[in-house]
């Protein structure tokens, strides 16, 4: 199955401005990590299209890299896919 995300717009708020294209690249990495290893979520393997969706809140230490962070960031998205 070919899938194909497009996330038009991903607001992170308490991020630094410099790290969003790390944090941004990590995102990708991870979400389609989760996609090959765990599965296309139902909201998106009938074609679906979301105008919105809430990750939810995570915590990150202050010291967290930029791939940590997307990383989390990623898996956030996937969960909410699966609501």
């Amino acid at each position: 199955m070919n899938v194909h995300l497009q996330i038009e717009e991903l607001i992170l708020h308490g991020f630094a401005p410099a790290d969003r294209q790390r944090i941004g690249a990590a995102v990708e990495e991870e979400l389609t990590r989760l996609l090959v290893e765990q599965g296309v979520p139902p909201t998106l393997a009938t074609g679906g299209l979301l105008a919105r969706l809430d990750g939810g809140s995570f915590s990150v230490s202050a010291t967290a890299k930029p791939q940590q962070i997307g990383r989390q960031v990623a898996q956030a998205i996937y969960k909410g896919l699966g609501r």
